[in-house]
């Protein structure tokens, strides 16, 4: 079922038991974030810390709504057991089935039930937390949809990137080389020296923020992706100082200006690779030009670090689908993508029907012309599924020549400077490496080269397979 927004997603989750409302006094400064991080790295339930010190009742802060595969399966209409196959496999499916959203008058949109214009614009009246000891501010855009507008074409984009309060009414935001928000900022604001309006928006629908990671091809409008992966138009309704489109239903929404002439200090900030990005300092200066909320906003925040959590959930989920179809596009002959969470979007299984040097060469090449850059693949065999990292590790380990199964390619300009490997001059340029090893079976080799692999579908007839599995349960297991 599609839920409307992130209340009645709440619900539906307490429903089921997955979800913690915390009544204790919580610090919003690094103890909510100290509670957050640890509950992921426990598998534990989605988070709503409903007494913050400083801030009256009705105040809160939810965290993890969308940092596990099950609540992400709930999002998608599916049993909360699905398989990430299959949370992959319905995702694509409705990823083909676009609806157009609904545009609501102001007065009937949830989010405008408080807004905050000129001297009553104050963005400490929300509880944004200290997330991480060591962050350089306290971060109000995390897990957030930020909108902006090409002002020639009229597309509309969604994204996610962080915003860390500068003051009651500035903001600074850090816009990634790489992204579609610094492509329009760059592109259509910049040269003639204009601001560009941008909303960021907290706490609308699941699926909504699932789109918000997705590597939609520029010109398309996520609002529309949103509504067909969820069953339902999105409501949408118009910002009180620029033309932009949000959803109606979001918790708070922040109306501001991206300007082109003014810097302010971004960071550190513990960032979705596991690690601290101790080298950002200088960010874009943002003027906050209103503030819109529901009656007791719900402020979401991502404990951003090691996985798990809802970052590098819904990219494992949303790049994954991107990538598969940008691979057969090419022609490439692949039957499975998988990116790990574990992998913070850095490591990349890619199946194949027949592999070899030539084709892991153009898998490869695909990769590196892609706009945002990850840097380590392992391509295997129909015989590997994709989804079974202990399938992958054997093959990686057993399958990959140390020598002929490596290849790699050097690229600048395009590499994402968050990865944490990269030397400062590296990041500086943007100069990356990306790497493909290939554990598939050499395609010159004959039948008796390859040997058997030694597991249950592997080594035994299918005559003895279906007697075992007929008889599981009569052997006594569960």
């Amino acid at each position: 079922m599609p839920y409307k927004d992130h209340r009645e997603f709440f619900k539906a989750l307490e429903k089921e038991g997955d979800l913690l409302r915390i009544s204790k006094q919580v610090d919003w400064d690094i103890e909510v974030g100290a509670i957050g991080r640890r509950n992921y790295e426990q598998y534990g339930p989605c988070l709503l810390f409903e007494n913050i010190k400083d801030y009256p009742k009705g105040y809160t802060i939810s965290n993890g709504t969308s940092g596990t595969w099950p609540r992400v399966a709930m999002a998608l209409g599916l049993p909360r057991n699905a398989s990430v196959r299959e949370i992959y496999r319905t995702y694509d499916v409705k990823l083909g089935s676009k609806i157009p959203p609904t545009i609501l008058e102001k007065r009937s949109a949830p989010c405008k039930q408080n807004i905050m214009m000129g001297d009553d614009i104050n963005l400490n009246k929300f509880p944004a937390p200290m997330i991480h000891e060591g962050d350089g501010g306290r971060y109000i855009g995390t897990w957030d949809i930020i909108i902006c507008k090409d002002p020639v074409t009229n597309w509309t984009n969604w994204g996610m990137y962080r915003f860390m309060i500068h003051n009651k009414n500035w903001l600074t935001g850090w816009p990634q080389t790489t992204s579609q928000f610094a492509k329009i900022f760059k592109e259509r604001y910049l040269p003639q020296n204009k601001p560009m309006p941008v909303a960021i928006v907290l706490g609308a629908d699941p699926v909504s923020h699932l789109m918000a990671t997705a590597p939609i091809p520029l010109q398309e409008n996520e609002a529309e992706f949103s509504g067909g992966l969820g069953g339902a138009s999105v409501e949408l309704v118009k910002c009180e100082t620029s033309d932009l489109m949000v959803p109606a239903n979001a918790e708070i929404v922040i109306e501001a200006e991206m300007q082109p002439d003014k810097v302010a200090p971004d960071g550190p900030f513990g960032e979705y690779p596991g690690f601290r990005s101790g080298t950002m300092c200088e960010g874009i200066a943002v003027k906050v030009t209103a503030i819109t909320h529901r009656n007791d906003p719900i402020l979401t925040m991502i404990a951003l670090g090691t996985p798990p959590d809802d970052s590098n959930i819904a990219a494992s989920l949303t790049a994954a689908v991107s990538m598969k179809k940008g691979l057969l596009r090419r022609g490439l002959p692949v039957t499975d993508v998988y990116v790990p969470p574990e992998g913070v979007t850095h490591l990349i299984v890619v199946g194949v029907e027949e592999g070899g040097p030539e084709i892991a060469k153009k898998v490869l090449e695909y990769f590196c012309a892609r706009r945002v850059m990850t840097n380590k693949h392992i391509m295997v065999g129909p015989d590997v599924d994709v989804f079974n990292m202990n399938e992958v590790l054997h093959a990686f380990a057993t399958v990959c020549h140390p020598g002929r199964g490596i290849h790699y390619e050097w690229y600048e300009g395009r590499a994402n400077s968050l990865t944490p490997m990269y030397n400062l001059k590296e990041r500086a340029a943007l100069k990356g490496c990306s790497v493909i090893f290939d554990a598939t079976w050499p395609p010159d080799w004959n039948k008796e080269l390859v040997p058997i692999k030694s597991c249950f579908k592997g080594i035994y007839g299918q005559q003895i397979q279906q007697k075992v599995l007929d008889n599981w349960k009569n052997y006594g297991f569960k």
